[in-house]
């Protein structure tokens, strides 16, 4: 099905709202949405870096306090 959406007479806040609106409805059934293939490539890369010890994971909370860290 094609859609025609009138991208060109969109306000920036429209076009956001319905990016959100499509995002929302995708969410519902994520098992639908299909990985794209480079996804396999960069796990693979990050695993073979974490082997090498060249990388390490971290805490998710952690992690955010280093990014707000950063940015201020």
């Amino acid at each position: 099905m094609a859609v025609t959406i009138p991208l060109g007479k969109m306000k920036i806040s429209d076009k956001l709202r319905a990016l959100e609106e499509i995002w929302d409805d995708l969410q519902r059934t994520p098992g639908a949405v299909p990985p794209p293939a480079w996804h396999a490539d960069v796990l693979r890369a990050r695993m073979s870096r974490i082997r090498a010890r060249e990388s390490s994971f971290h805490d998710w909370t952690d992690a955010k306090r280093s990014i707000r860290e950063r940015t201020r």
